[in-house]
């Protein structure tokens, strides 16, 4: 089930309603021309194998434990932690326990058509 993403100003709550539909690990709830924000829903010992984003983003741990391995390190984010990450860098995320992540994507802006 898809939910409806926020209007600019929109009050969005990020907890997940309760369990997590299988197949469904995120949504997007909210996104404009230069700002995607998701929430992630891992599964303990569901991995998101590598991959980069075009813009800066954020990874804030909700709910649960992750580790992100990026920048040649793997790190541990618990409950209530997260990090930035440059543009472009390579990324991985695996759930340590059933978690929920909020990512914030900065997204390049769309260059003027002549």
């Amino acid at each position: 089930m898809s939910l409806p993403q926020a209007k600019l100003s929109d009050v969005i709550d990020v907890r997940h309603p309760g369990p997590a539909p299988p197949g469904a690990p995120s949504s997007t709830l909210a996104k404009t021309a230069t700002l995607e924000v998701r929430r992630l829903i891992l599964a303990k010992g569901q991995a998101i194998p590598t991959h980069q984003a075009p813009g800066e983003i954020t990874v804030h741990c909700l709910e649960g434990r992750i580790t992100f391995t990026a920048c040649g390190a793997t790190r541990e984010l618990d409950a209530g932690q997260m990090l930035v990450l440059a543009a472009g860098e390579p990324h991985s995320v695996v759930g340590l326990e059933d978690s929920s992540v909020l990512v914030t994507k900065l997204l390049p802006a769309n260059p003027p058509v002549p």
